[in-house]
């Protein structure tokens, strides 16, 4: 069987798999507090993710970063925001993609010589990122490095100073509307997948309060009660076995649990201007749904929007929700609850249409009822098939668009998108699974996908590809050497390939991270950490591989990558590596699209029944 090479191809014979990486999206904004009109906004349209100022009420929209490998502050955080006032943008400045860097601000609006970019507050060392709180006389900024863990508090523009340092995992939880007290997540008790909380006092560092359900129960902060004086906090809890929100007030010591009668997982999104309700996002088999709760009465309101992914939304203070939505076939569009109306176009032509997912579940070979997402192309089945394996661990596929997926099916693959054990959205005893045994689950629900999709007679079993980014390359790579007769290529994004070197060259969070899934570091488990590596199992890869590395990645660094490959050279096996100058990933699109067509060039080459695209 065969596939047009040049699918859906514009003038000037630009294919519709690269149009769809080049059409310029966006991330949710972050309007001033005080002045919602102005708002920092993160988009591709310049041909990276850069940040941008956004004057709603004049109509103009300003390029302020020009990073040449863009702008990523974090996977929890706004690449970045503008004060409370509305006066400066503040935004997260790393050079090389190993997310070592520090924060910049800059006036919203660049008139006179004042517009230079300039540090936001001194005192601070370059560090990683876990978190930052900006109010009109405090700034709270959290960070990490080889020497663990801090928080840093500077007033009224002094000097910052460490207000809390630990070697165990922290993460920043805002900022009180009064600035009188900040929040933040941690792990002093072992466990940084199942944080506590903690507040402490701004000007003193005193800790005010506590909170912590016990071991194997998280809790994350939300959002702070918009209204001065109020000092509750909307948190996420997980005493039952799916998230659920929860109202906590640091200082009465009062603790609310909402009760909801939904399946999947509820999180606090925001509140309304008057904190009379809370903002929830329900999410169930990777779709999302927004929600209303009035928080005296109880009742839940559901908000009408499209069906698919909400990636972002918040009330503005006349009480309009702004949501971000995207589904499988469409891409992201910021739009305003009541009629879905976009509140704002790009500059830059819209990407063609994509197929649409199909929701998805099977059983492993435990019982277990596995979610996932897949896609064909048009024609007859049995299709070559991409088994696509998402990161994390702790994440999910959902409705959501991805370029990507669509330029496989373009040239004639079904894709299939697995929720595996460890995933989100299945609840709390799914997700922990992989908690001393990682690795072997998410490699047996891959599989078990595969055999689902052949049974169906959607897969030709002799051309299935495994890829995936991240954790995901991590399961190619191992899942090659588990499973060398399943698979024809394995294509890696930025893998774990060889654990224990990944671990000691690694960012601190992410080996505060594997001590919670190992149950302690490679010198205490050292049996485990090489049980679970694909260095292991590289003997018995057969399968072509295409491994795509970071020079600077701090999550899955360059060195065990490499280590991997001489071991695959000196074995014999054929591998091809592809190394970009950057970080965990690319934010230049141009890059983005080379390595696509690497992935594609790899693939075509040696799966049969598939004509190469032509130059």
């Amino acid at each position: 069987m065969s596939s047009s090479a040049n699918p859906s191809a514009r003038p000037g014979g630009v294919p519709a798999w690269e149009q769809r990486f080049l059409a310029p999206s966006l991330a949710f904004p972050v309007w001033a507090r005080d002045e919602p009109d102005r708002l920092a906004l993160s988009t591709s349209e310049s041909g990276s993710w850069q940040v941008y100022v956004w004057d709603r009420a004049a109509g103009t929209r300003r390029q302020v970063t020009d990073n040449p490998i863009g702008v990523f502050a974090g996977y929890d955080e706004a690449a970045g925001f503008p004060t409370p006032d509305g006066s400066d943008l503040v935004w997260f400045e790393d050079t090389t993609g190993d997310e070592i860097g520090r924060w910049l601000t800059a006036p919203f609006d660049a008139a006179g010589d004042g517009g230079a970019p300039r540090p936001l507050v001194d005192g601070v060392p370059d560090a990683w990122s876990e978190g930052i709180a900006v109010g009109r006389g405090a700034i709270v900024v959290a960070t990490s490095g080889d020497d663990g863990f801090a928080v840093w508090v500077s007033r009224n523009g002094a000097p910052a100073t460490c207000a809390h340092r630990h070697p165990q995992a922290i993460s920043l939880g805002g900022l009180s509307r009064d600035e009188r007290f900040f929040a933040f997540e941690h792990a002093e008790h072992g466990d940084a997948i199942h944080p506590a909380l903690r507040v402490l006092e701004t000007d003193t560092g005193r800790i005010v309060a506590g909170l912590w359900d016990g071991d194997g129960l998280g809790l994350h902060v939300a959002a702070w009660s918009p209204v001065e004086g109020d000092q509750r906090i909307a948190i996420v809890h997980e005493r039952g076995d799916v998230l659920r929100p929860a109202i906590w007030d640091p200082v009465g010591g009062e603790r609310t649990d909402v009760e909801l009668d939904l399946p999947g997982d509820v999180t606090p999104m925001d509140w309304w201007p008057d904190a009379s309700a809370l903002l929830l996002l329900h999410q169930c088999d990777g779709r999302s749904e927004l929600h209303r709760y009035d928080v005296a009465s109880g009742e839940l309101a559901r908000i009408d929007h499209p069906t698919g992914t909400i990636d972002g939304a918040a009330v503005r203070p006349d009480g309009t929700i702004w949501y971000l939505h995207a589904s499988g076939h469409e891409p992201p569009s910021l739009r305003s609850a009541g009629g879905g109306a976009a509140v704002l176009t790009l500059d830059g032509p819209a990407p063609p249409d994509g197929r649409p997912y199909r929701t998805w579940t099977f059983r492993n070979p435990g019982g277990d009822e596995i979610h996932g997402f897949y896609v064909t192309p048009e024609g007859e089945p049995p299709f070559p098939t991409i088994m696509d394996v998402h990161g994390g661990p702790t994440w999910e596929y959902a409705d959501e668009y991805r370029p990507s997926a669509q330029a496989w099916i373009d040239h004639g693959f079904a894709v299939a998108m697995v929720n595996y054990r460890g995933s989100t959205g299945r609840g709390r005893a799914f997700r922990d699974a992989l908690i001393g045994n990682p690795g072997f689950p998410e490699v047996e629900d891959v599989v078990a996908g595969l055999d689902d999709l052949v049974a169906r007679g959607v897969a030709d079993p002799a051309r299935v590809v495994v890829a995936g980014n991240s954790w995901g390359g991590y399961i190619t790579l191992l899942s090659a050497g588990l499973h060398p007769d399943r698979f024809a290529l394995g294509l890696a994004g930025v893998p774990v390939a060889d654990y224990p070197a990944a671990y000691e060259d690694e960012a601190e969070s992410l080996r505060a991270m594997d001590r919670s899934l190992f149950g302690g570091p490679p010198a205490e488990r050292a049996d485990l950490y090489r049980e679970r590596s694909p260095l292991t199992y590289i003997g018995d890869v057969r399968a072509p591989l295409l491994i795509l590395a970071g020079s600077n990645d701090p999550r899955c660094p360059i060195r065990q990558i490499l280590n991997y490959c001489e071991r695959l050279d000196e074995l014999g096996k054929p591998f091809e590596l592809y190394r970009y100058d950057a970080g965990h990933g690319a934010l230049v699109i141009a890059e983005q699209v080379r390595q696509m067509r690497a992935r594609l060039a790899f693939t075509l080459e040696r799966v049969e029944g598939l004509r190469r695209e032509p130059a």
